[in-house]
């Protein structure tokens, strides 16, 4: 019977163990999408500021003309 609990013990900790390690690595891969996320949308929000000005340069030299 020890020998039965015995092999259970180690089954729940390699099991616990294991499941652990998965989080952790889950965790650093979410982090990373979320930091590219971020940049991407940075980068994004950037070139539509710019052919936003742009836009408003050409309108305001139509406009005066």
């Amino acid at each position: 019977m020890k020998k039965v609990f015995a092999m259970f013990a180690v089954a729940g900790m390699l099991f616990t163990a294991a499941c652990g390690n998965k989080e952790s690595n889950e965790e650093t891969e979410i982090e990373v999408i979320i930091e590219d996320t971020e940049e991407a949308i940075e980068e994004s929000a950037e070139e539509v500021e710019e052919v936003v000005e742009d836009s408003v340069e050409v309108i305001e030299e139509e406009v005066e003309a």
